[in-house]
């Protein structure tokens, strides 16, 4: 297929495409000398909703209007501000109402589930995660087991593919679980991998960890927004994320949290406590024993920061509108046209390093470069040069998200004609 005949199949996709309109709620981008910029980077950062300014902007008056008052008397009282978000998320990571909560930062909520969910004893002290864990995982889950007591040189367990291959098989995960089962405690793994964009098999994961008494959460940072998640039908026992990813709330957004229902009355599960997590019936008269809210509320430590949690109210009702099962239809679509391009133009220059089954990935794609890492970074130096927004990972890899809600075919085909470019 010659490059005027790709470029109007890119063309005829778009015009065809009932999701096209979202892409005019988000800023994108311009290059240097006018136009949009092709911005693949929102594994990393979503792009500004436009929406966004006008919702910051009213709490901002309503804060300079009520003052103190504004918890109670705005036309979005910040009292009970994060429950403005709990249905939406809740219908994004497949959860009830109560199993969800928006609050804090990611690494932080980690830290709030491991102290609740990882219950080390001699003989049962290990956690597992995989080999290439993004290093505020590593550090998170390494620190708890230094803080328990124990060595992570023995109670951490590290998961790698095999080799040869760049990404885990489901299979010698729970192959490991039902092996070392017994001296797990915990089973900690991403919903897809940060580096490689591998979609986990949550389900099957759980199965085999609950089977082995182990606890299992996942770490959704790369998932939420990019896959459809069950997360209560699954039966995980809790996950975590950020929201400036693909939902698009902006950098230092509040993140969120799951905690399955079967946990929700468990007022004796150890945990941290804090004012904003305390019955809220009886918080206003500052008893000084903790009582915990039923359900993911019950974790809260301190009330929401307003300016970080509203953004998400421009965001979410996109994902609304939209529903994930369209996304993900046009997800996939997206996907597939860049790894079918990547395949027809470029195939001697590099290796896609994410799974070819569309199941077993997001929309991310991950591209290996045959080149030596000094002559791959000069490549992607001069996508940068174009407008072209994608991400580099040393030593040869550039990683590309075509984001359903405001990329679109013609973004992808840029990008590919620009990497041509660049690799020549």
């Amino acid at each position: 297929m010659n490059v005027s005949v790709e470029r109007t199949f890119a063309e005829q996709q778009d015009a065809a495409d009932s999701l096209a309109p979202l892409r005019a709620e988000f800023f994108i981008p311009q290059r240097e000398h006018g136009g949009d910029s092709v911005y693949l980077c929102g594994h990393s950062l979503g792009l500004q909703p436009r929406g966004v300014a006008r919702v910051l902007n009213e709490e901002l008056k309503h804060w300079a209007e009520f003052a103190v008052e504004g918890h109670f008397a705005s036309s979005r009282p910040w009292l009970p501000y994060h429950e403005l978000l709990t249905n939406s998320l809740a219908t994004l990571v497949g959860a009830q109402p109560i199993e969800v909560v928006a609050m804090n930062s990611l690494t932080v909520n980690l830290h709030l589930m491991f102290a609740s969910f990882y219950r080390p004893r001699p003989g049962r002290d290990a956690i597992l995660i995989e080999q290439t864990a993004f290093p505020s995982d590593q550090y998170a889950v390494a620190s708890q087991i230094k803080y328990h007591g124990f060595d992570p040189k023995t109670a951490l367990i590290e998961i790698g593919p095999r080799a040869g291959e760049d990404v885990l098989r489901t299979e010698d995960i729970c192959s490991l679980i039902e092996r070392e089962g017994q001296r797990i405690a915990t089973v900690m793994l991403p919903g897809v991998q940060y580096l490689t964009g591998q979609r986990f098999d949550i389900e099957a994961i759980t199965r085999c960890a609950r089977q082995q008494g182990c606890t299992v959460g996942f770490d959704l940072a790369h998932a939420i927004g990019n896959v459809p998640l069950r997360l209560h039908d699954w039966g995980v026992d809790f996950a975590v994320w950020c929201s400036y990813k693909y939902l698009n709330a902006g950098p230092g957004a509040i993140g969120g949290c799951f905690v399955h229902e079967r946990h929700a009355r468990s007022v004796d599960l150890p945990r941290f406590a804090g004012w904003w997590g305390h019955d809220k019936q009886s918080r206003f008269q500052m008893p000084s024993t903790f009582q915990p809210i039923v359900g993911a509320e019950g974790w809260q430590l301190s009330n929401p920061p307003i300016l970080a949690a509203a953004p998400l109210l421009a965001s979410l009702p996109l994902f609304d509108k939209a529903g994930m099962d369209r996304l993900r239809a046009k997800s996939l679509r997206l996907t597939a046209y860049l790894q079918s391009l990547l395949e027809a133009r470029l195939s001697k220059a590099l290796t896609v390093t994410t799974p070819s089954d569309p199941e077993a990935r997001g929309c991310q794609l991950s591209i290996r470069l045959h080149r030596s890492a000094d002559e791959a970074r000069v490549a992607f130096d001069a996508l940068a040069a174009q407008g072209i927004f994608c991400d580099w990972r040393e030593p040869d890899i550039i990683r590309v998200a075509p984001v359903p809600l405001y990329n679109s075919f013609l973004d992808v085909w840029q990008f590919v004609a620009a990497l041509e470019q660049a690799l020549q």
